[in-house]
């Protein structure tokens, strides 16, 4: 059977129908256009107050009393339909409109320009990233998360209308006024990231109005200075310009704003197409089939052709539902009367825009209108988690356009690092959090530096194995090169071509084009924006904290081309966050402050810091009081503290695991096969095992010096000196040396040394004494170099070390004791354990030093099974075997070398835990007599790090166990870990 003529027109006009986007999605809104409160308004409104309905007028509340007071004159007066908010703070932008809407008949329609969040306008809120960032992001579920904050954020400022997002293709690199504040140059890119950030803005409640249509992405002007031309043919426009509003249209986006240009492709006239009837009506209404919001830009830009008055009447006619920004309301309502009397347009298209306004506020809730609440508004504002989405958003934006197998930094043994900062005049948050992770040198380079100071720097990196490189100060738009130096230029083409360089690059992605070889670098990390938060995550996925998958959103030239991204993997290296982004409270936590500041006003020490890690992400890390009773020196995280007997867990013990892993040493050997010396004595048949888990029957503790002292009370001086000599080289402290020869007699005095009655758990130090010697035999190296090349210096935990005083300056390290018994001095820098001390500070009882940062990488380590920053240290089987209970049976709680939770300690009250109720069985760690603290929590993920000196003045101040200060900090911690 043929089709007949009339079939084949039903068809045509069918495929026209498909073809033109007709099935756009009605708006969520429009089921309100006859809801009985919108036909209550819109019977009540006279015809001005139904055009003013159409009218959007503007306030900045970082003004004064008088410009609030003209605003709300200008409602009370002329009753317009919304205000746009510009500047202000939250409270005061919250209480204006709390204002605003209490002197308006019918509810005030209340919008910002919101495109990164409310932050593009309202300062101390989160700022979220520029959209060129989010074009990078994979995952789209974030951007979703993003706008439904924007909208949650929004509502609690009285705020029912953002307009943003910006839905613009960025085709033009040069592009002046678009550029950073657009996804992208691919098109499907640009229209589902659009439509992800409206979806969430639509789900929490808000309108998103997405813009510049049809498309301000290819110009070369400003629309707010003049009338950009946009020269592409219909066929292009439609391609490309209009592709994410037709996406957007399909999807029920709620509104959209038309811009200010001349697009001679839909109207030749060269009419402004905010202004045109074939723009507006006929391609975005009739062609495209949008039935939702339509509202122009500001109406006072220079790219709108038309006088004050005229201008709002013609946005009215092509088809705007409103007009945003209107300077003279009087004029402009008296105008559209008199068009509507010139039948210009029909009061009946007046009442359409009307119901459609009216609907979009019945929509928001406004007929059940209820003020901004104004206590706490900005603390509410700054969620914490509106940060984790913030922190997830720029970490999943960061983009690696190049790795030459130097990504993510570690070997860090091998590497002697300095960072240097192109562009600022000061050490930037980048190279604070890049002092996490290893020792590095910071050099700083101003943008108007000269040759010959970039010539004394250039020397000075010349010793250097690896240079970190962030260049600053790139401005966001393309005037003046974005703000590129000439002295940035020359110093990236000689670090790239010198040196291994990691560079990592803070801003506009366009400007990479003004880097002649920066390609070429070993590593190249493009971070988008150079906010402090940027800053801080980019410095951890140099180090290998997480991984990156971003993608360019754009091309910049041949070099870096649109899609181009590396991905890397993490290294399970530690990442620096708040707690919330891994389900803890910051609030709940914040009680660690009142009870570590507690021990400081009840002198339990005269200052302490507390660290806190989940799951290898540091999430609280605080100092607090000061290094002594003096206050003169505060507290603070690079403070270098006396370990003691941590040690044991740090020293010797990783070690020994390595050399169990190496079949060179056997638990369940005796002792004495390592240490020949203890053949022929009681201490022969000795097992390891049982030594490591303190059941031996070794005594306690040998106070080795008190036995050099006579009856009056004196040291013996063939044993000790106040000067160094040929016969008296161990240093002891900064003024008592030791003869060598009475290390021979220590460890005769340990041989030969009673064992005591009965094998049961019983504490003792006396085989952490010879543990060095016996590593220094299996591994044919130094004790000391050993530990340091093998764990610390890999791990990036440099400040590890034996004797600080020869490695750090006085006022970095926190004094222990005023020894007024044996060496009659201040202690700091030399080990406060006496027999430590008389080992020349280098013991595996007693002795090491470090920061709190760098003992909690050892940890996680520990807690990681053995594995960190990309390298395995120790198998996890032996992690396992020395961190298990050893003998359960005999009641002895504790592991090879580390201690564990008292038995059934989950029963106990916290007064008499140890350590903290809620820690797991599995969980194990130690604590040092100076006041230090390491526990760790498999099973929770949880590492507690607490460090004091207690012993300041005095060791006889017992206030930290009396006031049960650490088991209360660690029990907090637990209590602060929120319920799925």
């Amino acid at each position: 059977m043929k089709p007949t003529p009339k079939k084949y027109f039903l068809l045509l006009l069918l495929c026209n129908f498909l073809a033109s986007g007709i099935y756009a999605s009605d708006p969520p809104f429009s089921v309100f256009k006859n809801d009985p409160w919108v036909n209550e308004q819109m019977s009540r409104l006279s015809l001005d107050e139904k055009i003013a309905q159409t009218m959007m007028i503007t306030a900045y509340p970082k003004q004064n009393e008088a410009s609030k007071a003209a605003v709300i004159d200008k409602i009370r007066t002329y009753k317009p339909g919304g205000v746009l908010v510009m500047q202000g703070t939250p409270v005061k932008t919250a209480s204006w409109i709390n204002q605003f809407q209490a002197v308006s008949e019918t509810p005030l329609l209340i919008a910002v320009d919101g495109e990164w969040g409310p932050a593009m306008r309202i300062d101390s809120t989160v700022q979220y990233p520029y959209a060129q960032s989010l074009g990078a992001i994979q995952d789209t579920s974030l951007i979703y998360q993003m706008g439904r904050e924007f909208g949650e954020q929004l509502k609690l400022l009285g705020i029912q209308m953002n307009f943003g997002p910006v839905a613009d293709i960025n085709t033009n690199p040069s592009n002046p006024v678009i550029n950073f504040r657009s996804f992208g140059e691919n098109k499907q890119n640009v229209a589902e990231k659009a439509w992800m950030v409206s979806k969430g803005m639509q789900d929490a409640g808000v309108i998103p109005v997405a813009k510049h249509f049809p498309g301000h992405g290819d110009t070369q002007t400003d629309s707010h200075v003049t009338l950009p031309l946009v020269p592409h043919s219909k066929a292009r426009l439609d391609s490309i310009e209009s592709y994410s509003f037709r996406y957007l249209s399909k999807k029920g986006i709620s509104g959209i704003m038309t811009a200010h240009l001349s697009v001679p492709a839909l109207d030749p006239s060269g009419k402004t197409s905010s202004l045109s009837k074939k723009v507006v009506t006929d391609y975005l209404k009739n062609e495209m089939g949008y039935r939702g919001f339509i509202v122009t830009d500001a109406i006072g830009m220079k790219g709108v052709r038309a006088e004050p008055g005229r201008a709002e009447v013609e946005a009215l006619i092509a088809g705007n539902d409103m007009v945003e920004f209107v300077p003279d309301l009087e004029t402009a309502i008296s105008a559209v009367k008199e068009a509507i009397s010139k039948k210009e347009i029909t009061e009946a298209a007046i009442e359409e825009k009307c119901r459609t306004i009216l609907a979009i506020k019945r929509w928001a809730g406004l007929q059940k209108y209820q003020p901004a609440e104004l206590k706490d508004l900005t603390r509410k504002l700054n969620a914490p988690k509106f940060g984790v989405t913030q922190r997830k958003l720029i970490k999943a934006s960061l983009t690696v356009l190049a790795n030459q197998k130097i990504l993510p930094v570690q070997n860090l043994e091998n590497e002697k690092i300095a960072s240097v900062s192109l562009g600022s005049s000061s050490k930037t948050a980048f190279q604070t959090m890049l002092d996490n992770y290893t020792q590095i040198d910071h050099f700083v380079l101003p943008k108007n530096a000269s040759e010959k100071e970039w010539l004394q720097l250039r020397n000075k990196l010349s010793n250097y194995s690896l240079v970190i490189t962030a260049i600053e100060g790139i401005h966001k738009y393309p005037a003046e090169n974005y703000g590129v130096s000439a002295i940035q230029q020359k110093a990236t083409e000689d670090l790239v071509a010198d040196k291994r360089s990691v560079i990592v690059f803070f801003g506009n992605a366009y400007a990479l084009k003004h880097f002649s070889n920066i390609h070429h670098t070993k590593g190249l990390i493009l971070a988008y924006q150079g906010t402090d938060l940027a800053r801080e995550l980019s410095a951890q996925l140099v180090f290998g904290a997480y991984g990156a998958n971003g993608k360019l959103p754009v091309s910049v030239d041949q070099r870096f081309q649109v899609n181009d991204g590396i991905s890397l993997k993490g290294n399970q290296t530690f990442s620096y966050t708040i707690p919330e982004e891994v389900g803890m409270s910051a609030e709940k936590l914040a009680l660690i402050d009142t009870i570590a500041q507690m021990g400081v006003d009840e002198k339990a020490y005269p200052g302490c810091q507390v660290l806190v890690a989940k799951d290898g992400n540091v999430i609280y890390h605080k100092c607090f009081g000061f290094l002594t009773y003096d206050n003169e020196l505060p507290v603070e995280k690079n403070n270098v503290y006396d370990w003691a007997s941590l040690t044991k867990v740090t020293g010797p013990l990783p070690a020994l695991m390595k050399l169990v892993d190496d079949k060179k040493f056997n638990l369940d050997d005796k002792f004495s096969k390592y240490w020949p010396d203890f053949i022929g004595s009681n201490k022969e048949n000795l097992i390891i095992r049982d030594i490591l888990a303190h059941q031996a029957r070794l005594a306690p503790y040998i106070s080795f010096w008190m036995n050099t002292v006579d009856k009056e009370g004196n040291l013996d001086a063939n044993v000790f000196r106040h000067e160094p000599s040929d016969e008296f080289t161990v240093r002891v402290s900064e003024k008592l040396y030791m003869n060598p020869n009475y290390l021979t007699q220590m460890m005769d005095t340990i041989r030969n040394s009673k064992l005591l009655p009965r094998k049961q758990y019983t504490y003792s130090g006396l085989s952490f004494f010879i543990f060095p010697s016996i590593i220094e035999k299996l591994t044919g190296q130094s004790y000391e170099n050993y530990i340091k090349n093998t764990f610390y210096k890999p791990l990036g935990a440099y400040t590890i070390t034996y004797n600080a005083y020869e490695h750090f300056p006085m006022q970095q390290i926190v004094p222990t004791e005023n020894d007024d018994l044996f060496r009659k001095e201040k202690i700091c820098g030399f080990a406060h354990d006496e027999g430590a001390a008389m080992m020349n500070g280098i013991s595996g009882n007693a002795g090491l030093f470090g920061t709190a940062n760098d003992l909690a990488k050892l940890f996680q380590m520990y807690l990681q099974k053995g594995y960190f920053g990309g390298r395995r240290y120790i198998t996890e089987e032996t992690v396992n075997e020395f961190t298990r209970i050893q003998f359960p049976e005999s009641r002895n709680r504790r592991g090879l070398g580390f201690d564990k939770p008292l038995i059934n300690n989950y029963k106990k009250d916290l007064l008499d835990a140890f350590p903290a109720v809620s820690a797991d069985q599995s969980s194990y760690g130690h604590g040092g007599f100076t006041g230090t603290f390491a526990w760790a929590d498999p099973k929770n993920g949880i590492l507690f790090i607490f460090m004091s000196n207690r012993v300041y003045p005095t060791r006889e101040n017992n206030r930290l166990y009396q006031l049960n200060i650490r088991t209360e900090i660690h029990q907090a911690i637990y209590n602060s870990i929120l319920q799925q």
